[in-house]
C-alpha cells in the first residue's frame, strides 16, 4: 500500500498560499503540544493507507491523515478521492495493538494480527478496526497516535481553550489567506458559541483593524483574540492583590493564597507557583506574578475545584473490604438495552478503563461446550465466556491496581460450570483468589490493599468456607446447593414461587472451591443474617427491596453492611437500561450499588462523581459510623451523633467558559443556566439554578450566589450542571461536574465540565467562588 496520496491539481499560487498556511499553522499547534521535531507527530501529519474492517466482506482501503490542528483526523476513499473529517484524537479512549477487538477478532485471520490495530473511542461510538501494509507500519501508528493523544490530554485548560479557539479560526478563514473578513468574523463568533447583532460585530471589527484594510491580519488578528478572552472577573481579583507595580509579589500572592483559597501557604510556595506558571521571563527573573501566569495557575488541576490530594489515593486502604464503598456494574457485558441490544467484551473494557471494580457476568450453556454469556430469554447477542475473562484480564488493572470481583449469575450445566472454572484458573492465574489469605480461618475481610491486583469471584458455593479447613469427608463431593439466589430479571411473585419450591442448583465443585469472600446466598431478613451467616455470605436486592429497606429499617440496613457484603441491582422492569438512585442505598451503607454502565444520565453522573477521587480506584472508604458496630446512625431520622456536623455551603457561580453548542446547527447558539446540586441524606439534599443567558456559551456571566445546608457533610455530593435554556420546552444538557462535598477547595476555583458519556469537555468549564462555614 502507498503511504502518500495525490491531491486535487492546484495552480502554482494556490500550491504556495496554502503550504504556507498549513505550515504556519502546524508549526503554532506542534508548539503547543511541545512536539517540535517529533518523527512520531510527523508520520500522522504525513499520513497513510489503512485497510478499513466493518465485516469479514467490507475491507475498504482508506487514507488517514492528521490535519494542521494536529487534533482532527481526516479520511479519504481510495475510489471518489473525497474527504471527510472522522474523528478528532481526544476522542480516542484507548489504541490497541494486534486482534484484540471483537470485530478484528470476528472479522480477520491470525495471519494478519501483527498488523492490525482498533482505536477505541470514548462513550458509545464503535471501534475503529485498522490493518497496517505491514507490522512496522501498524506499530508506527499506534506509538503516533498514543504519544499524541497522552500530549493532548496533558495540555493545561489554557493551553486546550487556545487550540481550540484557533482551531475555530482556521475554520472561519474561508479562503485561507490567514485574513479575516467581516463576514468571516461574523462567522467566528458563531463558531464558537457567541451570536451578536450585525452593529456590535462591525464595532469589534472596526476596534481591531487598525490598518483600515476591511480585514484582520497578523497582530490585528492577536487583538481580536485578546478583546474576546478578556475576562473582567480575572482583572477584579488580580488587581485586588497585584499590589507590586501592577504585579503580584511573592507577598502579595502569599495574602491571595491565604485570605481568598483558605489555603496554609508561605513564601517558598509563591515562589514555585511564580516559577511554574509565569510565561513572561523578565517577570519571572524579578519574582513576579503577572495576570497571564496568574490565569495559568488558576487552570492548572491543583488550583481547581477538586482537592488536588483527592486525586491520588489518599484514604485508609487496609480496612476491610465492606468498608468501602465499591464502583459496580450491572449486566456489564450490554452495550444498550436489556432485551436486544449487542453483547460485548468492549463493555467490560469500558467499565474496567472507568473504574469499575465489580462487573456481572451472566453464564449460560454455548454450543461445542463452550459457556457463552448473554442475557437470557432476549435477543441479545452472545460472547465467549473465556473471551470475556481475556478482556477483563488485560483491563482490570489500567485505571486501578485495587481487587476486581466477577460476580457470576450462573445458569450452567456442571460440566460447563467446570470449564469455567477452568478458564477462570487458566487466564487470571496466581490473581484469581482461590484460598483464604494468611493461615487458618479468617474472621473479617481482606482489605483492598491485601487484594491488590487480585480477583474474587462472587457466586454460590457448596459449603461454608469453614469445610476448607475441616476433614475431607467433611468437605463432601454433593454437586446440589439450595435456595438459588435471585435472578435479575425476576419479579417478587416468582422470587416467592422459587422459594417455594427450594429450586436446587447442580454446582461443579471446581467452580463452588473458588468462591471465598463473596458466597451469594439468599436474604431471610436482619436478624436471620445476623444469626446464621458468616461475614463473607452476602446477598443481592433488587433495587425496590433495597429502597423499602433504607427507607424502612435504614439503621439496620446500616448495621447489617458494617459486617456484610450487600449487592444492589436494577429492578428487571429496566429494559431500557436505565438506572435508579444510588444515594439512599449508599446512605445505608451498600457496598456494591449496581449501575448500568452503558447508559447515560443523572444517576452515572452521581456514581462518576462518587467514584472521582481515592486515585480514582474504585473503592471509597465509608465514613467512621458507617463502619461502627455500635453506630446508631440513622440517614432518615438524623438523630444526634458524629455523624452531625452541619455546614453552611456558600456557592458564588461567577462564570462560564467555551460551552459546547448542543444543537450542530451553525445559527444555533446556547442560552446557558447553571443548577447547584447537593445530593447526600434526605435532610442535605437542594438545588438551586440561575437565570438564562442569552445567546452566549463563550464567557457567560451570572454572578449569582447561593447557600445550602448540608447536615452530614461525609456522604454529601455537590453537582454542577450547566444546561441550554428552552422556554418552550425541557432544557438540554451542556456538561456538568459532581464532587464529594469533602473535595471541595474552598475561594475561587474553575470546575471542568464532562459531557454526557462522563469524559472531559476539553475547553469548556465554570469559574465559581466556595466557601464554606461551621453553621451556628
Amino acid at each position: 500500500m502507498s503511504c502518500l496520496r495525490r491531491e486535487p491539481e492546484l495552480s502554482k499560487s494556490q500550491e504556495l498560499l496554502r503550504d504556507a498556511s498549513r505550515k504556519k499553522t502546524i508549526q503554532k499547534n506542534v508548539k503547543l503540544l511541545g512536539l517540535e521535531g517529533d518523527s512520531d507527530l510527523q508520520f500522522l501529519l504525513q499520513g497513510g493507507d489503512l485497510l478499513k474492517v466493518r465485516s469479514s466482506s467490507w475491507k475498504k482501503t482508506r487514507f488517514f491523515r492528521l490535519q494542521e490542528d494536529c487534533k482532527t483526523m481526516w479520511r479519504e476513499s481510495k475510489k471518489t478521492f473525497k474527504s471527510k473529517q472522522t474523528f478528532s484524537l481526544d476522542e480516542i479512549a484507548e489504541v490497541l495493538m494486534g486482534r484484540q477487538s471483537e470485530g478484528l477478532k470476528k472479522n480477520t485471520e491470525e495471519q494478519v494480527e501483527s498488523r492490525c490495530f482498533s482505536i477505541m473511542f470514548k462513550g458509545r461510538r464503535k471501534n475503529l478496526d485498522l490493518i497496517a501494509s505491514s507490522e512496522e507500519e501498524a506499530k508506527q501508528w499506534v506509538k503516533s497516535l498514543q504519544k499524541v493523544v497522552s500530549n493532548i490530554n496533558n495540555l493545561n485548560r489554557q493551553q486546550t481553550t487556545e487550540h481550540w479557539i484557533f482551531s475555530c479560526l482556521r475554520k472561519a478563514d474561508k479562503n485561507k489567506d490567514d485574513k479575516l473578513s467581516e463576514s468571516e468574523v461574523k462567522n467566528f463568533l458563531r463558531l464558537i458559541n457567541i451570536e451578536v447583532d450585525d452593529d456590535y460585530a462591525e464595532m469589534l471589527f472596526k476596534k481591531c483593524d487598525k490598518s483600515k484594510s476591511g480585514y484582520l491580519a497578523g497582530e490585528e488578528i492577536e487583538h481580536f483574540y485578546d478583546l474576546l478572552t478578556h475576562r473582567e472577573e480575572i482583572d477584579v481579583i488580580y488587581g485586588e492583590y497585584a499590589k507590586t507595580t501592577g504585579f503580584m509579589s511573592p507577598q502579595n500572592l502569599v495574602d491571595f493564597l491565604m485570605k481568598e483559597q483558605r489555603m496554609k501557604a508561605t513564601l517558598a510556595d509563591a515562589h514555585k507557583i511564580i516559577e511554574k506558571y509565569e510565561p513572561d521571563e523578565h517577570a519571572k527573573e524579578k519574582k513576579l506574578l503577572s495576570k497571564d501566569g496568574f490565569l495559568m495557575y488558576l487552570h492548572h488541576p491543583e488550583a481547581m475545584i477538586l482537592n488536588p490530594e483527592h486525586s491520588e489515593v489518599y484514604q485508609d486502604m487496609s480496612q476491610p473490604l465492606n468498608h468501602y464503598f465499591i464502583s459496580s456494574s450491572h449486566n456489564t457485558y450490554l452495550m444498550e438495552d436489556q432485551l436486544k441490544g449487542p453483547s460485548s467484551t468492549e463493555a467490560y473494557v469500558r467499565a474496567l478503563l472507568k473504574g469499575c471494580r465489580c462487573v456481572e457476568l451472566d453464564c449460560w450453556d454455548g454450543s461445542e461446550g463452550e459457556p457463552l454469556i448473554y442475557h437470557g430469554y432476549t435477543l441479545t447477542s452472545k460472547i465467549l465466556f473465556k473471551d470475556v475473562i481475556e478482556a477483563i484480564k488485560e483491563y482490570a488493572f489500567k485505571t486501578s491496581d485495587y481487587p476486581v470481583i466477577l460476580s457470576l449469575e450462573n445458569h450452567c450445566c456442571v460440566e460447563q460450570q467446570a470449564v469455567m472454572a477452568h478458564h477462570m484458573s487458566s487466564i487470571l492465574g496466581s490473581a484469581l483468589v482461590t484460598s483464604p489469605l494468611g493461615d487458618g480461618m479468617p474472621t473479617n475481610f481482606p482489605s483492598p490493599e491485601e487484594l491488590k491486583g487480585k480477583f474474587l469471584i462472587k457466586g454460590k458455593r457448596l459449603n461454608k468456607l469453614e469445610a476448607c479447613f475441616a476433614s475431607e469427608t467433611a468437605a463432601g463431593e454433593d454437586t446440589d446447593v439450595t435456595e438459588e439466589e435471585e435472578s435479575n430479571d425476576e419479579d417478587e411473585a416468582e422470587a416467592e414461587q422459587k422459594e417455594k419450591k427450594k429450586k436446587k442448583l447442580k454446582l461443579a465443585k471446581e467452580l463452588s472451591d473458588m468462591v471465598i469472600y463473596c458466597k451469594s446466598v439468599h436474604f431471610h431478613g436482619f436478624d436471620d443474617a445476623r444469626k446464621n451467616l458468616s461475614f463473607y455470605e452476602m446477598s443481592s436486592f433488587k433495587e425496590a427491596k433495597a429502597v423499602t429497606l433504607a427507607e424502612e429499617s435504614a439503621n439496620a440496613y446500616v448495621h447489617h453492611n458494617v459486617e456484610k457484603l450487600s449487592r444492589i441491582y436494577p429492578a428487571g422492569k429496566r429494559t431500557d437500561s436505565s438506572n435508579y438512585n444510588p444515594v439512599p442505598l449508599w446512605n445505608a451503607g451498600c457496598q456494591i450499588v449496581a449501575l448500568n454502565f452503558q447508559t447515560t444520565c443523572n444517576d452515572m453522573d452521581v456514581n462518576q462523581g462518587r467514584f472521582l477521587v481515592n486515585g480514582k480506584s474504585g473503592y471509597i472508604l465509608k465514613p467512621a459510623f458507617m463502619r461502627d458496630v455500635t453506630t446508631e446512625f440513622d440517614p432518615i431520622t438524623l438523630t444526634r451523633g458524629d455523624w452531625l456536623k452541619h455546614k453552611t455551603l456558600h456557592i458564588m457561580v461567577i462564570s462560564g467558559q467555551q460551552l459546547p453548542k448542543v444543537n450542530k446547527k451553525k445559527s444555533s447558539i446556547v442560552d446557558p443556566l447553571v443548577k447547584v446540586e447537593v445530593h447526600g441524606v434526605p435532610a442535605d439534599v437542594a438545588e438551586k439554578e440561575t437565570r438564562p443567558v442569552d445567546n452566549n456559551g463563550f464567557n457567560p456571566e451570572w454572578n449569582e450566589n447561593f447557600q445550602f445546608d448540608v447536615y452530614v457533610p461525609e456522604l454529601a455530593l455537590v453537582r454542577f450542571v450547566v444546561e441550554d435554556h428552552d422556554s418552550t420546552s425541557d432544557n438540554e444538557f451542556v456538561g456538568q461536574y459532581t464532587i464529594p462535598f469533602a473535595s471541595l477547595q474552598l475561594g475561587y476555583r474553575h470546575v471542568p465540565l464532562l459531557n454526557k458519556n462522563g469524559d472531559l469537555l476539553p475547553s469548556a468549564g465554570l469559574f465559581v467562588h466556595v466557601m464554606i462555614m461551621d453553621a451556628e
